[in-house]
């Protein structure tokens, strides 16, 4: 999900009339894309760490940004500056696969040195202001980590018998010794210090973690003690709690977000013991992270449309400055942004793609990067170009992104595929394909590829974020229509040969659209959700699902039928191919099997797949591979 540093990248052409390469030599060049985990740039703006990802899991680099070479420092991730630029803290499990701990190595490279030896879950480091401590969120004991979208563990046995909290914990920035701080019966999501190093604000909530992120609050915990004080329970969600640089005020981001992690909203500030204000109130964007540069000014990154944007905000007045805005995507992994910005507020570093331009890592003064890295220069696009689609629908303004097939030729008339995003709180955005459920990959096979924003995606603003709460599949939906009739007025589709398919909230409304309208010749719908009144019972976090119903499935069971494909089941005539992970507990694989059973039942051409050992994120290369290479060959049958 993912115009212009122009001025910075080179142009990538494509040769015309060139044959249309196999799924397999696509799938083969995308996969020996180098991938970019995190950016960090130092305090002081001099260097960058970077985590290049690997199949043994990442290394680490840090390129110094006036001279030389990167010097490598071996596997690990989650990198942290130290306040004085001169070491980072890293997680890595070098000396025992499987079990991270938690090292620190000088910026010049050299022998690191390990502070922990812990046994469980390691998380988020993040030093000290006053740079003599590194705390990190621990989960003792945990035999997994990372969130929902891994595989949930087998169930047998006793269910729901075993908790494991992350709690902060503390260790010497040079002796090690840790320390669990926060209290036991809580999981910590997200944290900072203050800029004295004796309090953190924190947003927390009791285990399990994976599904209360939901109703986190805000606390404020001295450091030595451990006594958390909430200060503040929001309305909807909260994240990325960011104490000001005067340590008077927290900021914070709060709005409709449907998955922990993919984060869009408003921005708030509290004084603890004061009411929490909104800095950003009818904003028509949607804030994914903050950072303070002054005490009343923050630098934020936003979803605008379909792009991203970097805004400088003070809190006070509410006046903002644009500083950069462009087609290149700073969430290429999640959606917290690839972005990190140095002490001075100015100098920057950020991972950037679209669909032209493969990952690098870019630096320097913000929308004024230098390119920093060259790992993607052999990579070049096997698929057509991209442009924005706007058009109104119920009196919203919506837009996508369509991209066009490889070797366009404006005489003749092209199938189209409907990639709906999955959420629904995220959004498409321009970005360089990964292996995995991305379907840019069909614009090489003669494809139009439309990407909509439909209402309750990001990028225009709270309410319209918010605009298919108790409304799921009828809105949106309805907005998707409207574009593929707006598609149909500008480009050369055949209205004959439609497709549409989705992961996760994509995929239910795959399932859903299906049932409302037979224009869809084939449909793919993975990790989808066929009956939200069983899926409620089923899946590991039913917390995110109250914001968006109003209530329980006990206690307004019709207002989860109403959205249901399985209510509808009768209407499909739609060929379907359906894929889920046998242990997501997102979207659990009895709501695909229970599309498939009904599908079935009616003589609708179907296929069920169900891969195994995996969560929501398929994490098994083979097993993407074969997503996307069944994908293809499914809109090959119906489709041409």
């Amino acid at each position: 999900m993912k115009h212009t540093l122009s001025a910075f990248f080179l142009t990538c052409t494509l040769l015309a009339a060139q044959p249309a390469p196999s799924i397999g030599a696509i799938l083969n060049d995308l996969g020996s894309t180098q991938v970019f985990g995190q950016v960090q740039i130092s305090p002081d703006g001099a260097r960058v760490a970077f985590i290049a990802s690997t199949s043994e899991g990442g290394e680490i680099s840090i390129k110094d940004l006036a001279s030389g070479a990167p010097i490598r420092i071996g596997s690990g991730s989650e990198i942290a500056w130290s306040p004085d630029s001169q070491r980072i803290a890293f997680l890595s499990d070098r000396e025992h696969k499987g079990q991270a701990q938690l090292y620190v190595i000088s910026a010049k490279g050299g022998k690191a040195k390990r502070l922990t030896n812990l046994k469980g879950y390691l998380t988020d480091p993040r030093w000290s202001p006053d740079g003599s401590k590194i705390a990190i969120l621990f989960a003792e004991n945990a035999p997994t980590g990372g969130g929902p979208l891994n595989p949930e563990p087998p169930a047998t046995g006793v269910i729901g018998g075993e908790i494991y909290n992350q709690r902060i914990t503390i260790a010497g920035a040079n002796s090690g010794s840790p320390k669990q701080i926060s209290p036991a019966g809580l999981n910590v999501y997200e944290y900072d210090w203050s800029p004295d190093s004796r309090t953190f604000a924190l947003s927390a909530a009791p285990g399990p973690g994976d599904n209360n992120w939901w109703i986190a609050k805000l606390y404020t915990m001295p450091a030595d003690s451990g006594q958390m004080t909430e200060i503040y329970k929001p309305a909807l969600q909260l994240a990325m709690p960011r104490w000001s640089p005067d340590g008077s005020t927290i900021g914070f981001i709060e709005g409709l977000m449907s998955d922990e992690g993919f984060t869009g909203g408003d921005v708030f500030t509290i004084r603890p013991g004061a009411s929490a204000q909104n800095r950003t109130p009818a904003r028509k964007t949607s804030v994914s992270s903050i950072a303070w540069t002054g005490a009343s000014k923050m630098l934020l990154t936003e979803f605008t449309g379909g792009s991203s944007a970097i805004t400088s905000l003070d809190v006070a007045t509410g006046q903002s400055e644009r500083l950069w805005q462009g087609g290149q995507n700073l969430h290429a992994e999640g959606n917290y942004p690839n972005f990190s910005v140095a002490r001075d507020g100015k100098t920057a570093a950020a991972v950037l793609a679209d669909w032209q331009h493969p990952p690098e890592i870019w630096a320097g003064s913000i929308g004024e990067w230098k390119q920093v890295t060259n790992d993607n220069s052999g990579e070049h696009p096997e698929w057509g170009r991209g442009e924005s689609v706007a058009w109104k629908n119920d009196g919203f303004d919506v837009q996508g992104w369509l991209l066009y097939p490889r070797d366009f030729d404006p005489s003749k008339k092209y199938p189209m595929i409907v990639s709906i995003h999955g959420g629904p709180a995220n959004l498409n955005q321009p970005h360089w394909p990964g292996v995995n459920f991305d379907l840019t990959v069909l614009s090489s096979f003669g494809y139009f590829v439309f990407f909509p924003n439909p209402r309750g995606s990001y990028g225009q603003g709270e309410s319209f974020t918010g605009a298919n709460v108790k409304d799921f599949g009828y809105g949106d939906l309805r907005d998707i229509l409207a574009g593929v009739d707006q598609v149909l007025k500008t480009a050369p589709v055949d209205p004959n040969r439609l497709g549409v398919a989705g992961w996760s909230y994509g995929g239910y409304m795959t399932m859903w659209t299906v049932t409302q309208t037979n224009r869809f010749k084939a449909a793919v719908a993975g990790a989808g959700i066929a009956n939200y009144q069983s899926y409620y019972g089923e899946n590991s976090i039913d917390q995110w699902m109250i914001p968006y119903f109003g209530a329980s499935v006990y206690d307004d069971p019709q207002i989860y039928a109403r959205s249901s494909p399985i209510t509808f089941i009768k209407n499909v005539k739609t060929p379907t191919l359906t894929l889920v992970g046998e242990r997501d507990g997102e979207c659990p694989a009895p709501q695909s099997f229970e599309f498939w059973h009904a599908l079935k039942n009616f003589g609708v051409p179907v296929e069920l797949v169900v891969y195994p050992g995996e969560g929501h994120a398929f994490h098994q290369p083979d097993h993407r591979r074969d997503v996307l290479e069944r994908t293809v060959e499914w809109f090959r049958q119906y489709l041409k």
